[in-house]
């Protein structure tokens, strides 16, 4: 059971609603709807815009079906999340459809016209594509959360007892090591795996050449590129490699459901900030749900599943006995160097275009000259 230890009473409904996601299968939904597919001081305030607590409360009780299209990895988070919200007058009677997939697709496929009311991606890029096309408000990342919804770290899933001695950036280039990560060409996943590994370096010493013949060696490591996040920790599970570049929930997750590995958060990695918005059109319950996510309650129900807690909601060294970390009653340890996408990188669009432009970006031609694409 998880434990908050300043405000239980608070984020006691949220605790009882999920305890019974942890039992579910790991990789596999638990919705019963067909699906296709760091801490601070500050509040972050969870309010509504102008009349739409009043329309959640009109309608509250009312059966309503939302549309939410995510990519893979929050796919357990949301369960839980959900779990909780049916509990409140606002989530009373709302049901889901839910689509997960490789970040970047999910983004393009709602920008031609899939339906969704809540969205749930692995970077802002793929909100800004839907601004781009008049579905999302251009206000959607206006708040103190900066439009972000879920936190994690990146962190290096090992065979049970680490037999390789893997624990931290250098060790995997070493001489027949074998990696597993998603492919940066379609995985957002995948993109905050590699811009860890690349901070690693410079952020110790290292010059962007050092950094990039240090990718030139790790991709001719690289064994399996799959197409998603979840994708990536299936092959692993499955036997592919001797390590997985993964989110540190990923990791949890998969142990809270049996499976026999470990992990370990290298001394330097880097904040995995991922969004969420409302549709423009969407039904009210959606902006509902937002909030909730958003609020204690929220973010203690994708606690349970592995995911740190943004900052102004939960601090992380008040979050206790969450199963399948390293440390149950320690489950969120400071890195002893965490790195941001916006403060070491210049935030998703610099980095985007720098590293991951499919004609010129850095990694994109080393994975090309490695001929791992």
């Amino acid at each position: 059971m998880v434990r908050i230890t300043r405000t239980p009473l608070v984020v006691a409904a949220a605790i009882a609603a999920v305890g019974a996601s942890l039992a579910a299968p790991a990789l596999a939904s638990t919705e019963p709807e067909t699906t296709d597919g760091a801490s601070g001081t500050e509040s972050v305030e969870a309010t509504y815009p102008p009349n739409t607590a009043d329309e959640v409360a009109a309608e509250s009780g009312e059966p309503v079906t939302l549309d939410l299209v995510g990519f893979a990895v929050p796919e357990a988070g949301n369960e839980a999340a959900q779990a909780a919200f049916a509990e409140t007058p606002e989530g009373a009677g709302v049901e889901w459809l839910t689509s997960y997939g490789a970040s970047g697709d999910q983004s393009r496929a709602v920008a031609d016209g899939k339906a969704a009311d809540y969205v749930h991606f692995s970077q802002s890029g793929d909100v800004t594509r839907l601004v781009d096309a008049g579905l999302v408000a251009e206000t959607w990342d206006d708040g103190p959360n900066h439009g972000i919804a879920t936190d994690s770290v990146v962190v290096l899933v090992v065979r049970p007892g680490n037999p390789e001695g893997i624990e931290g950036w250098d060790d995997l280039i070493g001489e027949g090591i074998e990696i597993v990560t998603p492919n940066p060409g379609s995985s957002g996943a995948a993109r905050w795996n590699i811009l860890a590994g690349w901070g690693a370096v410079t952020a110790n010493g290292g010059t962007e050449e050092d950094a990039a013949a240090y990718f030139a060696d790790f991709f001719a490591n690289v064994v399996a590129l799959p197409g998603s996040g979840r994708e990536a920790t299936t092959a692993f599970l499955e036997g592919t490699g001797d390590v997985l570049i993964s989110y540190e929930n990923e990791a949890i997750l998969a142990r809270q459901n049996g499976a026999e590995i470990d992990y370990v958060v290298p001394s330097t990695t880097l904040l995995i900030e991922n969004p969420a918005a409302v549709l423009i059109d969407a039904d009210p319950h959606a902006q509902a749900y937002l909030n909730f996510v958003l609020s204690p309650e929220g973010q203690a129900a994708f606690a349970t599943v592995g995911f740190r807690p943004i900052d102004g909601t939960l601090p992380h060294d008040e979050v206790t006995g969450i199963e399948g970390a390293n440390d149950p009653d320690n489950p969120f340890p400071a890195p002893e160097t965490l790195l941001t996408i916006d403060g070491d990188f210049g935030g998703w669009s610099e980095a985007g275009a720098k590293y991951f432009n499919e004609d010129d970006g850095i990694i994109t031609l080393i994975q090309q000259e490695a001929g791992r694409t």
